[in-house]
This record gives structure tokens, sequence and C-alpha cells, in this order.
């Protein structure tokens, strides 16, 4: 029988604009108690390769380079029931408090969903009104697991480079 689970807490400072929405963290993740913290997920390689970079090798580092570039973390689900880590896996979930979190960063612009699962899992618990009519977009999932719309990296980054005219200072 699936145990609950709980998710990690935001990764966010009040100079975050792009608010990246998974779903829930895997459980290499959550053991490490880092955001995507398989290093087999894309993530880091996406993100540090928008700005031409190379993941650091510390959580820490990669945290503050996410502060630095005004990116911020969060999932879908704060909570669920779930044997492994596939989303496909998930049920009874709870959602986070995502307008609560628009509400005391008001500084977001995007909420960037990776994947289908935290996109659809966003459209059900919540009105675009409720999350302030903050542009929300899917994204191609950087997990590794195989899916039914597979990307090879170059063309998830591609995809990925929409977030960066959220992140550029706005004059």
């Amino acid at each position: 029988m699936a145990q609950k689970i709980v998710g990690l807490p935001p990764v966010i400072n009040q100079t975050s604009r792009v608010l990246i929405v998974g779903s829930m963290p895997s459980v290499l993740s959550l053991e490490s108690k880092e955001y995507y913290g398989n290093p087999r997920n894309h993530f880091w390689k996406i993100i540090y390769g928008l700005f031409d970079g190379n993941p650091d090798s510390s959580y820490a580092d990669k945290l503050t380079f996410l502060r630095e570039k005004h990116i911020a973390l969060w999932d879908a689900i704060g909570a669920c029931y779930r044997e492994g880590s596939l989303d496909s896996s998930i049920h009874g979930e709870e959602p986070n408090d995502l307008p609560g979190l628009i509400q005391a960063y008001p500084s977001l612009q995007l909420m960037a969903c990776n994947g289908t699962k935290s996109f659809n899992t966003l459209k059900k618990y919540f009105s675009p009104e409720s999350l302030s009519n903050i542009p929300v977009i899917k994204l191609p999932s950087t997990s590794p697991v195989p899916g039914r719309y597979n990307k090879q990296l170059h063309e998830k980054m591609e995809e990925w480079k929409q977030i960066i005219a959220y992140l550029e200072e706005k004059t």
C-alpha cells in the first residue's frame, strides 16, 4: 500500500519572476531533500543551459544560481499517495497553496509547469483568477522516465527558452 508523502518547501525569494511548478519530487529527491535530485533528470542541465552554463555540483550552489536568475521552484502537489516516483502512480493528491504563494511574492510573472501532471493538477485545482491571472505554460517534462511525448534534451531546451523573456529586467 502506498504511503502518504509530503513534498518539499518552496525555493523562492522576493525577486523571483518565474515559478517552475513540478508535480511531486521523486523518491530520490525526497530522500536527499533536493529538488530534481535524480542525476538523470534533465532539469539542472536545462536551467543552466539556458544561460550557457554547466550545473554546479553542490545543491546550495544550484539554489544560489536559481535565485540569481530569478527562478523559483515548488510543486502543484503538496502531499499525495504514491508508490515509486512515477506521476502516473500519484493518487489522493492535496494541492499546495499556490494562490497564497503568489500573494506573498507579487514579483512572480509566469508559472512554468514542468510536464503534464503539474499542468493538469494546477488546472484541476486553481482558476486563472485564483492565480492572479499569471500566465501558465506547460513545458516538456525534465524527467528521465520515458513518456508518451519523449523529446531529446536539445528539443526540451528549445521549449524551455520561453521562460527567458520573463527573467529579463523590465525597465
